[in-house]
């Protein structure tokens, strides 16, 4: 169903109600989350102090500590924990003690990559925030430090991600010990949800390095890293970790699985189109950063394919320029509208959102979980409108 087309509700009451509910649970536990993560983070920094006080080691660990604790503070939207913690209490788990460091470590997980993504990508701006490598960098400025201080800044912030993720796997070691009857099948499952997320980035370079064309990057590729980066990281992963750990049986997990590939497929193609086409402030970053970073994304490869030779130039020209100006992203934006790009990626979300509710109908899941999951596909729906 294409953007111009709203997709069908009972009435916009139970709708309504449907995302209300799904944004009470999701805010009550970010709440939850945030509470554990401040306290992970001040234990991490009351051990420094004790076993290390007043040296330049607890100085220096200090600083990094406070890094990690500089983005985790500034929100997020918590989705991925979220997802492990409401598919768990789905599938009949009833211990927080359980849930809570798989989820925690699912989220630590995701600030180191998004802490190494920006590096990657050049990006200035996280969470409406300067990126944690910008904060070093300027810092080294401010200092009148010796040497680079941009390579200054990314090297901190190789090892904020760095320790982000070494706290990720601390997290996931306590929530093993607590389940050990499925600690194997939850390692398999942690594990390749951290090799897939990296596999993809390193797809999604490879794809932006051949030139940006619709011939070098074909659609195939582009799939392989929405369902890497985003399909499987996003929910597919998650869900399956929430699933593992309350010992859900084979047929809801595989049922809940394919759910999860959908929405992250889905949650990713917005990202893009709010991407080029949102607000700035939302965001938390600048319009049309994926296109001054060089990210061949769908919204590129639909244009380039329906594009006239002289619009193909306007967008190559601008693939991968940080210093384009608003006029020239306003171009892009037309562009992006005119060849019908805009239209298809939101095609494509919303056949996903059709496989994601197909996936969920006739599953037996604890009335939070089914709220969640609903509730899900609702905000989803009215995020692309």
């Amino acid at each position: 169903m294409s953007r111009s087309t709203p997709a069908p509700t009972a009435s916009p009451a139970a709708a309504g109600a449907r995302s209300d509910g799904f944004s009470e649970l999701l805010s009550g536990f970010r709440d939850k989350l945030d509470r554990a993560l401040a306290e992970w983070i001040e234990a991490k920094r009351r051990a420094v102090a004790v076993e290390s006080a007043g040296t330049t080691e607890a100085a220096a660990m200090l600083e990094l500590i406070d890094g990690v604790a500089s983005l985790t503070r500034h929100g997020g939207k918590r989705l991925r924990p979220a997802l492990v913690y409401y598919t768990y209490r789905a599938c009949g788990g009833r211990s927080d003690a359980a849930a809570l460091p798989l989820a925690l470590a699912t989220e630590l997980l995701h600030t180191y990559l998004l802490i190494h993504d920006d590096i990657m990508d050049h990006a200035e701006v996280r969470r409406g925030q300067p990126a944690a490598h910008v904060r070093f960098r300027e810092a080294h400025r401010a200092h009148g430090w010796r040497g680079d201080a941009r390579d200054f800044g990314a090297s901190v912030g190789i090892l904020l991600g760095d320790l982000a993720h070494t706290w990720a796997v601390e997290l996931f070691a306590q929530a093993l010990v607590d389940a050990p009857r499925e600690a194997a099948e939850l390692n398999r499952c942690f594990s390749a949800m951290c090799q897939e997320v990296i596999g993809g980035q390193y797809l999604e370079l490879l794809v932006a390095l051949r030139g940006g064309t619709a011939e070098q990057a074909g659609a195939e590729e582009l799939l392989s890293v929405l369902r890497l980066k985003s399909g499987r990281y996003t929910a597919e992963r998650p869900i399956q970790l929430g699933a593992i750990l309350a010992g859900a049986p084979a047929e809801r997990r595989a049922a809940l699985t394919r759910y999860g590939g959908a929405v992250g497929e889905a949650f990713q193609l917005q990202d893009d189109l709010l991407g080029m086409f949102g607000d700035a402030e939302t965001l938390g970053k600048p319009v049309g950063a994926d296109l001054t970073e060089g990210k061949f994304t769908f919204l590129v490869y639909h244009a380039l394919a329906a594009a006239t030779p002289a619009d193909r130039q306007a967008i190559e020209a601008a693939f991968g320029r940080p210093d384009l100006s608003g006029e020239e992203i306003a171009r892009v934006q037309r562009i992006l509208e005119t060849t019908g790009a805009r239209s298809r990626v939101a095609e494509m979300i919303d056949s996903r959102l059709a496989v994601a509710a197909d996936a969920l109908a006739g599953l037996d899941l604890a009335d939070s979980g089914r709220t969640f999951f609903r509730g899900l596909l609702d905000y989803l729906r009215e995020r692309e409108q």
